[in-house]
This record gives structure tokens, sequence and C-alpha cells, in this order.
């Protein structure tokens, strides 16, 4: 039998040996290319893609915004839990970035219903009896709690807001008296003391067409600031206004939490409750 000259081994046998290690090879790199390929292919089988943050809202020309999603759900079963907020962190943290500079707060002031902002003054007590009663009210899509009120209060269809307590409607009244939690329905503001104005304005869609505002005090408060009004319209061609108020309180990783009170001048029986609410705001 014929020898090779790089040994002693047979011919046909080196032609096996090269022949497997060919086969290895076409095989290892056959394995290599289609990882690759697989690797860029774009296919879904690569894995559910990172979060993305939702676009903050753009701010109208007039500086108020619709309520967020959040804000114009309805309350939950319980009529003391409001629903949770189903926005994701990445989401809560885009929604709850101030705005760049003060053009809302520029146009919110040039309202003619809008009286440039007060001085810093603290608010008063209230003609009325003071409520005692220590049952918490729970707003889970705003991130606080409130005092939940005693009759003749009582709980209502909380949209769009996130928790709502009403009086019964009384003769006379344009308007029914409500006290009222969610996360603030218009931009952030650097200044919580701006984002307290654009709250108090926007809280006019929720009075008698041609309101105006004048301011009855302006204070900060812990996290936030608190801006006291009285609303000013009429009824019937008689003049009347309602004792009003709003805080807003910085809600950490979400949108400021927002109390909103008003009470017509025909139950002022009740304004001590406004000291009530807005005092009793605690983060959960």
């Amino acid at each position: 039998m014929k020898r090779s000259r790089i040994g002693d081994l047979p011919m046909r046998v080196i032609y096996r040996i090269l022949a497997a290690v060919i086969v290895v090879v076409l095989a290892v790199v056959a394995v290599v290319v289609g990882f690759v390929m697989s690797g860029s292919s774009g296919q879904p089988d690569e894995g559910p893609p990172g979060p993305i943050a939702a676009p903050s809202a753009a701010t109208p020309s007039s500086g108020v915004s619709s309520p967020p999603p959040s804000a114009s759900a309805s309350s939950s079963a319980s009529p003391s839990t409001s629903s949770a907020s189903s926005a994701s962190p990445s989401q809560t943290a885009v929604l709850a970035t101030p705005a760049p500079d003060r053009s809302a707060v520029v146009a919110a002031l040039a309202d003619p219903r809008v009286p440039d902002l007060p001085r810093d003054k603290r608010l008063t007590l209230l003609p009325g009896k003071p409520y005692k009663g220590k049952t918490r009210l729970q707003d889970n899509k705003a991130g606080v709690s409130l005092a939940r009120f005693g009759k003749p209060w009582k709980l209502y269809g909380a949209s769009p807001f996130s928790t709502k307590q009403v009086l019964p409607a009384a003769k006379g009244a344009a308007h029914r008296a409500m006290i009222v939690s969610c996360p603030v329905p218009i931009q952030v503001q650097q200044d919580p003391k701006d984002t307290a104005l654009l709250a108090a304005r926007w809280t006019l869609n929720h009075h008698p067409k041609g309101s105006k505002i004048a301011w009855t005090a302006s204070q900060p408060i812990k996290g936030g600031w608190l801006l006291a009004y009285r609303v000013k319209y009429e009824v019937k061609g008689k003049p009347h206004f309602s004792q009003a108020a709003v805080t807003v309180t910085e809600v950490p990783g979400a949108k400021p939490a927002m109390i909103f009170v008003t009470i017509p001048d025909v139950q002022r029986s009740h304004w001590r409750d406004i000291n009530t609410a807005v005092s009793s705001l605690r983060l959960k």
C-alpha cells in the first residue's frame, strides 16, 4: 500500500481526517453566521424594548391645559378611596417637569378675570363652626389624603377630579359647594406660587360664567403654596360671590397635588370648612 510523505499513515486515512476537519469548520461557520443574523434581525424575539417616557402635555397660549387622564378618571367604587394612577414612573416624572419659562403665567395675568398676584398674606379664619371629624379621604391618584367631612357634606362623582365632596344644592346658589382633590390639572411651574395661580384660574371653569377673582390670601405651605380668593359673579342680575381656595403641594415623583374648595355666599355657615380642608392635606 502507498504511504504518504508526511508519515506512515495511509493516504485514505489522511483524506478522511481532512474531510472531517472541513465539515467541522463549515458547521462552526454556519452557527456563527446564524447567531449574528439573528442578533441583528430586529424580530420580536429580541425581547421587549425599554420604557419610553410619554411627552409632556403642550400648554396652550391661554396658559390653561385640559386635565390629564389621571385627573379626569372617575373615582373608584370605594367611597373613601380613589383608583390608583396607571402612569408609569417615567411618565409621571415627565408630567411633573416644570415649564421652561413663565409664558403661561404671563398669559394668565393678562386674563381680565385674574388680577395680579397679591403680596403674601395668611388665610384668616373664616366664619362658621370648625369641623372636628378625624376621618380621612385617600386620593391615590394625587398621592395624598385629606379630611373627609360628615353630613351635610357627602361624597359625589369625582370626575374630573380624584375625590369630590359636596354640600346639598342650595337655593339661590349658581353653583354647588365642593371640596375636591387631584393632581394639578395645569402645567407645573418652577415657582409653586405660579402653579397655584394657574390652578386658581383653571377653577373658574367650575364657577358661573363671567366670574372674576379677588385675592384674599397668598401664603407658602409645606411643600407648596396656598391662594384664597373670592369669586364674584351675578345670579339673576344680583351680585354674589363664593369663598374659594386652592393649594398645590409637591408629591415626590409626580405632579403636585391640588385641593380646591369653593362655597357660595348662601352657604356661608360652612366657610370655616375651607380652613379645615386646605390645612388637612397630607402626603400618603
